[in-house]
């Protein structure tokens, strides 16, 4: 029988409580975020956590006159950091499940434990990792930490600068690489329909490059809906995948994170009542990268977060063209979701079409997984 007739075996080895295992605490998030939100809003409106001035300079430093009427941040104040809702949401649940886990060891709630040194320490410190490192910057933003702008937000015009942000997320991608090749010894990349390509020590240096690309597609951020649901649809991918391959404990942490991420959703649609910022966006790229790699599906993730990729293209399309074009633009804004709002496309309507194309992309990249690996 050839091996595509062959049936999917896996699920005849587990049992309906993994399948509640997965499941559960994910429904458990999604009531956490709901419920935390309140609390979360009330938080950002009374220490003022929006941006003070609209979008004043693009990535090349120059004015971005059209990127600030688009967003309009005087118009309507709309806080900053509903990441937290997200993040948040993933801590109390993976925490409260694990403290159950340990104190009462032999009733079946601590099956949901999903802390697990093999599949779920990397992308939980990644999480970690990313949403303290974004919730400086956007403290730094909101002008919370004068001595961070200070000292490391030269030329960034508030915040952290692009260089320190990518030099921060580049040392965690150094740290997980670490710990691939030391600790759990990956030192390959898998080619869909080929076979393992070893690299060695390389892996650290190839690890801290796809997540500091995929960082760089957090900038899809920015209208109301669009990143809550992309970035939902890329997780939900990924759920997919580690279930397909046996892997329980980060299947339900990814749909945690999905979770999560309705939670978020819920109050993101228009009018959006906060904006994800980095505290989000630098959390879930950092995670989604090391998930690609714990998956071995590095090479897919282009493919299953495509709506990233193109984010990040079109901005290094239109500073490559502007600089050596005398100035002339591909675009007549970046990102390119800008892009479609400058030609006048309802912000729905882009969201909306993003949330097609996304799914589209990440199930040509699950077919591809099924065909290939």
């Amino acid at each position: 029988m050839d091996s595509l007739d062959q049936p999917l075996t896996f699920f005849d080895q587990i049992s309906r409580l993994d399948l509640v295992s997965i499941l559960l605490p994910g429904f458990f998030a999604f009531v956490v975020g709901i419920l935390i939100t309140p609390i979360v809003t009330h938080f950002m409106f009374k220490h003022e956590l929006w941006k003070k001035k609209s979008v004043a300079k693009s990535v090349d430093g120059k004015k971005a006159t059209i990127t600030a009427k688009l967003h309009a941040d005087e118009k309507r104040k709309v806080p900053r950091m509903g990441g937290l809702v997200i993040v948040l949401s993933i801590i109390i649940t993976v925490g409260l499940f694990w403290a159950i886990g340990r104190l009462l060891p032999d009733i079946w709630v601590a099956e949901l434990d999903l802390v697990d040194r093999n599949e779920t320490w990397l992308p939980l410190f990644a999480l970690l990792s990313g949403f303290v490192l974004g919730v400086l910057d956007d403290l730094a933003v909101v002008g919370k930490l004068q001595f961070l702008k200070s000292k490391f937000g030269k030329y960034a015009g508030d915040g952290l600068s692009l260089k320190m942000r990518i030099l921060l997320v580049a040392f965690v991608g150094a740290v997980a690489g670490w710990w691939f090749y030391s600790k759990l010894g990956v030192d390959s990349i898998f080619i869909p329909f080929w076979q393992d390509l070893h690299i060695g020590v390389l892996i650290i240096p190839f690890i801290v490059m796809v997540m500091v690309a995929t960082y760089s597609g957090g900038i899809i951020d920015g209208i109301d809906g669009l990143s809550g649901g992309v970035f939902s649809i890329i997780f939900s991918s990924y759920a997919l995948i580690a279930l397909l391959q046996g892997r329980l404990d980060l299947a339900a942490l990814c749909v945690v994170i999905v979770s999560g991420l309705l939670a978020f959703l819920w109050f993101n649609i228009p009018p959006a009542r906060f904006y994800m910022s980095e505290t989000g966006t630098m959390a879930l790229t950092l995670t989604v990268s090391i998930i690609a790699f714990i998956t071995d599906t590095a090479l897919l993730l282009p493919i299953i977060a495509f709506p990233l990729l193109i984010s990040t293209l079109s901005v290094m399309i239109q500073v490559t063209s502007k600089k050596f074009r005398g100035g002339k633009k591909v675009f007549i804004v970046s990102p390119i979701h800008n892009h479609y709002q400058a030609l006048g496309w309802p912000g729905p309507k882009v969201v909306m079409r993003y949330w097609v194309f996304s799914q589209f992309m990440a199930v040509g990249g699950l077919i591809i997984f099924l065909l290939g690996y």
